[in-house]
This record gives C-alpha cells, sequence and structure tokens, in this order.
C-alpha cells in the first residue's frame, strides 16, 4: 500500500524532474504571445494565470525566513515580468482589431469600475502611484542598501569562518558551506538590486502602453470604424482601463513580495507570527491605544460603536498578552529555584536526554565582564598557536612561567598572569604584546626557522628573509634550520622563535613592570610581610597610604632597583612618611637604603663600577633653574633647547658605554639625581643615574669621562 506522504514526495520529484521543460515552454509561450494573436478563451486563462502567479509568489515570501531560501526570486521577478508584458501586447492586440479581449477584461472594465472610464482611469493612476512611488522606490533603495552591506560584511564573515575553523568548533565540510552561503547572499542581493528595476521599469510600461492604447483606440473607432468619439472612448477607453487593471493588479502584489524580501532582515518563523509578536510583545502600548480609541469615541460627531468595538478589542488584547507576559516571568523564576536548589530531574542542559527543556527568553547580557582589561597579553596569529599548545609540543606556557620566576627572584617583581589568545586579524606569523589594553610590543615569527643576529660586527651574510630582532630593534635573518651550525660557526648568535619571544617578553616586563604593579599586588606584598614583620607594616600603614606606597615601589621599578628587600623598604618609608607624603622625597630616601643593592647590581668585572659624571656647569644650569624641593614640591624652569641638548650628550655617553659593554651610568649630586631621571627617562630609559650618596664605601670606581 503507497502512503499517502510517498505520493505526495513522488509528485514533487516529478515537478522537480520536468521544471526545466515547464521553464522552457513558458518562455516559448512569452514570446509567442508577442508575435502570434491569441484567442479571448485563451488570454482568459492566461490573465488569470497571471493574477494566480502574483498571489502565490506573495503568499510564498510569508513564510521566508532568510533570503536564500526563495534565492530564486529575482529570476521569478523576470520572468514574471515578461509574461505580464507580452500579456499586455496581446490584450492589446485584441482590443485594437475587435474591441473585444476577453471574459476577464471585460469584467474588470464594466464590473470592477461599474463601466466608468474615467473611475477605471483613477483607479488605474492610483495603483500605478502606489506602486511605482511608494513600494517600487522603496523596495529599490533598501535591495541596494541591502546588497552594499552584505558585500561590506564579507570579509569580517569570512574571517569569523576561519577563526572558528582554527578553533575546532567546526570542520573543512561546514566552514566551506558557511563560505557557500555568504557567497550566495552576497549574489543574491545583488541580483535583488538589479531585479528591483524591472518593477520599476514595468510600473512606467504599462502606464505607457495604456496611454498609447487609448489613443490607438480613439483613432481606429473614430477613424476606420465610424464611430462618434463618445462611441470610441466608452468602448476602448473602458477596454483599456480593464486591461490595465488586471495587469497592474498582479504587478502590485510581485512589487509588495519584492518589498517583503528585501525588507525582511531576520525573521525567526513566518511573517504573520513575527509581525504580531512584534506588536503585542508589550501591553502597555495596547492599553494606551485603547485608551485613545475609548477618547474617540465620545467626541461629538463621531461614530461610536466601531472606535468602541476596537477599543474593547485592543484592551481584550492587552490583558491577553499581560497576563501571557507575566506566566513566562513566573516560569522563568521557577527555574530559577529549581536550579539554584539543584532539584532532582532537571535536566542539566537543552541538549540532555529526555523532555526537552522549555525554551525561556534570553536573559540580557551581561556586558561587566566586557570591561575586563588583563595587565598583559598576547596576541598571535594563527600560525604560532602550535607554539602555546602543549598538544602540539609547544613550550611557550613553561617558558612564561620561568619568566615569572626570574622577575620574582631578580626584581621582586610579581607579574601576574600573562593570557595568550588567537587574533584572526592578526597576519598568520604575527603576534602583539599588550599591557592594560595598550600595545607596547609587535613583532613576526617564523615558527619553523631560526633567527639569526650577527654581533661579531662583521660584514658576514646569511641566506634567509632579513627581519628586526623586536626585542632590541637588531637587524637580524630568519634561516633554515639546516644553516644553523654554520651561523653558529660565523659568530652569529642563533635562537629558536619561542626564544625570541620570551626575550621580547622580558624586555616589555622590564619596561613597563611599574604597570603591572596594581594597588593589589603591593596590598599582597605587604600582607607578606606582615607574616614575619607585623609592627613594621603596622608603622608603616600608619604613616602612608596603600596609593602612596605604591607610587614608591613603581617608581623604584621603574629605574630598575629590585624590590625584594621589602623590610628595607618598608621601614624607610615609615621613618620618613612621618614628615611627608612626597613620593619624590620618599623615593630618594628610600634609594639611599637600598644603595648597596644598587651598586652590586651594576658592578662590572672585578667590583668596577664605571660611570660618567655630570660635569659643574650642568649642575650649576640645572640647580639654578629648579624651583623648589622635593619636599614641598619642584618645578623645572630650563630651557627645552638646553634638555635636548642634555639628552644628547647623555646619549653619547650610552652609546659609548653599550659598545664597550658595561651599563651607562651617569654620577649626579644627590640634590639633582631625580630631576637629571626625569629629564632622560623618556628617550634614554636604559641609562642609571646615580647619587654620589648611593655609592656604598669600598666600591672601585671607573671614570669614562664627564659629560659636558
Amino acid at each position: 500500500m503507497i502512503e499517502p506522504q510517498e505520493i505526495r514526495t513522488t509528485g514533487l520529484r516529478a515537478m522537480l524532474k520536468y521544471a526545466d521543460i515547464g521553464m522552457a515552454l513558458l518562455l516559448a509561450l512569452i514570446v509567442g504571445m508577442m508575435i502570434i494573436p491569441l484567442p479571448p478563451v485563451l488570454l482568459d486563462l492566461l490573465l488569470a494565470m497571471n493574477i494566480t502567479i502574483g498571489v502565490v509568489v506573495l503568499l510564498a515570501t510569508f513564510y521566508v525566513r532568510k533570503a536564500l531560501e526563495i534565492a530564486a526570486f529575482p529570476t521569478i521577478l523576470l520572468m514574471a515580468t515578461l509574461f505580464r508584458l507580452a500579456l499586455n501586447v496581446s490584450t492589446t492586440r485584441l482590443i485594437l482589431l475587435q474591441g473585444y479581449a476577453g471574459e476577464v477584461i471585460g469584467a474588470f472594465g464594466n464590473f470592477v469600475v461599474g463601466g466608468n472610464y474615467v473611475v477605471g482611469g483613477v483607479v488605474f493612476l492610483i495603483l500605478v502611484i502606489i506602486q511605482f512611488v511608494v513600494i517600487t522606490k522603496g523596495a529599490e533603495r533598501v535591495a541596494e542598501v541591502a546588497a552594499r552591506f552584505t558585500l561590506d560584511a564579507m570579509p569580517g564573515k569570512q574571517m569569523a569562518i576561519d577563526a572558528d575553523l582554527n578553533a575546532g568548533l567546526i570542520d573543512e565540510t561546514a566552514a566551506r558551506t558557511r563560505r557557500s552561503e555568504i557567497q550566495r547572499e552576497a549574489d543574491f542581493y545583488g541580483a535583488m538590486d538589479g531585479a528591483s528595476k524591472f518593477v520599476k521599469g514595468d510600473a512606467i510600461a504599462g502606464l505607457i502602453i495604456t496611454i498609447i492604447n487609448i489613443i490607438g483606440g480613439l483613432s481606429i473607432g473614430t477613424f476606420q470604424r465610424g464611430m462618434t468619439l463618445g462611441q470610441a472612448m466608452g468602448t476602448y477607453s473602458l477596454l483599456t482601463v480593464g486591461d490595465g487593471l488586471v495587469a497592474q493588479i498582479p504587478a502590485l502584489l510581485l512589487s509588495t513580495a519584492t518589498g517583503i524580501v528585501v525588507t525582511r532582515a531576520a525573521g525567526e518563523t513566518n511573517l504573520g507570527r513575527d509581525i504580531v509578536t512584534s506588536l503585542t510583545a508589550y501591553p502597555r502600548p495596547l492599553w494606551i491605544g485603547s485608551f485613545l480609541l475609548f477618547s474617540l469615541a465620545i467626541v461629538p460627531g463621531l461614530p461610536v460603536i466601531p472606535f468602541s468595538a476596537l477599543g474593547a478589542a485592543m484592551a481584550l488584547m492587552g490583558y491577553v498578552v499581560y497576563r501571557e507576559a507575566k506566566g513566562v516571568e513566573a516560569d522563568r523564576e521557577e527555574g530559577a529555584r529549581r536550579e539554584r536548589r539543584g532539584a532532582p530531574g532537571q535536566p542539566s542542559s537543552p541538549g540532555a536526554k529526555g523532555d526537552p527543556a522549555p525554551s525561556a527568553p534570553s536573559a540580557p547580557e551581561n556586558v561587566l565582564p566586557l570591561l575586563t582589561v588583563d595587565p598583559m597579553e598576547v596576541e598571535i596569529g594563527y600560525a604560532l598557536i602550535p607554539l602555546v599548545d602543549p598538544s602540539q609540543g609547544g613550550d611557550m606556557l613553561e617558558r612564561i612561567g620561568t619568566i615569572r620566576r626570574q622577575m620574582a627572584l631578580e626584581r621582586g617583581l610579581v607579574v601576574p598572569p600573562i593570557r595568550i589568545r588567537d587574533n584572526i586579524q592578526l597576519k598568520p606569523t604575527e603576534y602583539i604584546v599588550r599591557v592594560k589594553g595598550g600595545e607596547v610590543g609587535r613583532g613576526e615569527l617564523l615558527p619553523d626557522h631560526f633567527l639569526a643576529m650577527n654581533t661579531t660586527g662583521t660584514e658576514a651574510t646569511l641566506v634567509g628573509i632579513a627581519t628586526t630582532e623586536p626585542a632590541f630593534g637588531l637587524p637580524a635573518t630568519w634561516i633554515a634550520p639546516d644553516l644553523r651550525d654554520q651561523a653558529e660557526g660565523m659568530g652569529f648568535t642563533v635562537v629558536d622563535a619561542p626564544s625570541v619571544l620570551s626575550t621580547h617578553l622580558s624586555e616589555v616586563i622590564k619596561i613597563y613592570g611599574a604597570d603591572l604593579l596594581s594597588r593589589q599586588e603591593v596590598q599582597r606584598l605587604i600582607d607578606l610581610v606582615r607574616e614575619n614583620n607585623p609592627a613594621v607594616v603596622e608603622e608603616l600603614l600608619g604613616a602612608l597610604s596603600l596609593g602612596d606606597i605604591q607610587k614608591v615601589l613603581q617608581n623604584l621599578i621603574r629605574e630598575q632597583v629590585p624590590i625584594r628587600d621589602l623590610v628595607s623598604i618598608f621601614e624607610t618609608l615609615a621613618d620618613n612618611g612621618k614628615v611627608t607624603h612626597s613620593t619624590d622625597y620618599l623615593l630618594e630616601r628610600v634609594r639611599e637604603s637600598l644603595a648597596r643593592l644598587i651598586t652590586l647590581g651594576l658592578q662590572g668585572d672585578g667590583g668596577v663600577l664605571t660611570v660618567a659624571t655630570l660635569s659643574p656647569r650642568w649642575e650649576e644650569e640645572i640647580k639654578s633653574s629648579l624651583q623648589g624641593d622635593l619636599i614641598k614640591g619642584w618645578t623645572l624652569g630650563l630651557n627645552p633647547k638646553r634638555m635636548q641638548d642634555l639628552i644628547q650628550v647623555v646619549g653619547k655617553m650610552a652609546d659609548q658605554s653599550s659598545l664597550s659593554g658595561i651599563p651607562p651610568i651617569l654620577l649626579v649630586h644627590p640634590d639633582l639625581r631625580l630631576v637629571v631621571r626625569r629629564i632622560i627617562e623618556g628617550s634614554l630609559p636604559q641609562v642609571h643615574v646615580l647619587a654620589y650618596n648611593e655609592i656604598v664605601q669600598g666600591v672601585s670606581l671607573k671614570s669614562i669621562g664627564m659629560v659636558e
């Protein structure tokens, strides 16, 4: 026994199998109607078919949820327009030759407009104006904008697909399907932009054809058939108006369908349900509308029954919507309570087995997590993911842990966790280092290459990709792995890609470590000292605020002074914090207490401290331009040109020290140390500015000259 579903499926397959033959016959019929005269009976059938096509297409657009479900609509619009114009040619031929064009046109001319060609002409013009000025023009503009926006959005959608594919959320087949859908969507809106011109041209053609038919009918009736002008007007004008109405009604249906397709951006169900859902989402507008209708019902002169009936219906609708909303809210609260209680039998997720959980309206999106900025993060291109992923042999996370331990041991700086995430907007081999959301470093890595840097000073070169080492800006070359031994034999420094990134991160932390020291981290350091030295912490917090302590520690880190000896730092702050809260004054006193640590960190081979001194002339000029002091606050009145001169001469000294392989150190008067440091720190952050009283006894000094 054949089931009804099988019959329907078989019939649909048969229709699809011969659909191409049907389209070919339709095109042949369109061409034939323009050339061969048709009998009135067949013309009546084709006119009814034209109206039916318009109704079916319009109703089909009601149930379309997205544009690609009716991807053939631009072609349907073209075919229907050609079919209607061919019918216009056939009806015009019959009207002018026989003065009769079948029952359908006669019915529209006599019954629809009551046999009055003036009324018919007015109705016809109104339909043309509605179609041309309102629907067609709006649909044309919407289609144009939709096509433009769809094309502009294609790159972003393609990148989103690539990101999902790289993250493993979709496979290659799904990615290919989504790319094809994006391309089809762009092609559809581009075609709709052109197809909307068909509707516009059809409205203009219908108006011109009607005018030509009236003029031609009057000419034939009066000059060839001997009719009076009134008889010719009554016969031919009535038939012409009927023909125009028969043509314009399906044209109006198709133009309306066009407007529905291009204006319906993102429906979830059919059009009727979407419209009703949108208009009845809230009860308050319905109640306000009901109140206005009842107000109009009591206005003298206006009919009471229509406005009262509509007001009552709208009030009832508002009550129904209000009750439905209350029910949904109660269900949502009950579901939340059951979830908090962990009620037995409650599905753990909508995808769990058993009865599916009822869908509830989504809660408002919480945007507060979006305001959180990571202290430090690294964004990488998708080609660098293997360096980070342990499952692919990447050890970058272990290297970052080593960097954090190294910073804690050498500088006493607790580096917060460094977040690593992929960014599809970067080049595959590119990475960006960010501190508190701001970009502070950028570089490019070739995972399957080694970076070779010429540190010998010779002119030796290697075959590879020229680049710049990202941490120090040195010229370098990416070389193939088989050239590594050759490069090391020539004296080049050769490192792998993870080491390049690790070095860059270390330098960024050294430069921007002060920005990573938040007040919460300072509080943790204070709690750490409190465990063994509670008296120091108690005295410190009695003298200074948490913000003052943070600023002093940040300045020490910024000047590359280790802060591991927190007890000495806190004792000095507690002693001097009773005198002033000036962070500049407190910084200098803390540096004096850490003089041995600072000196030992800068000594070279044999315990020798190599320094350059600032000339007395510079010291005198800076001191004379200084107003105030470190306790009460100070300002510098030095000429900007002279500041630039000082930076240049100190920079020359720093270059000489770097070439000699020693840290650049400038020795100045204690009262001017912080002032000189503030002048040069923006351009020469690598220069250590020491005061005379920060040199501990027993240290051998070696001067490389005086900064003049």
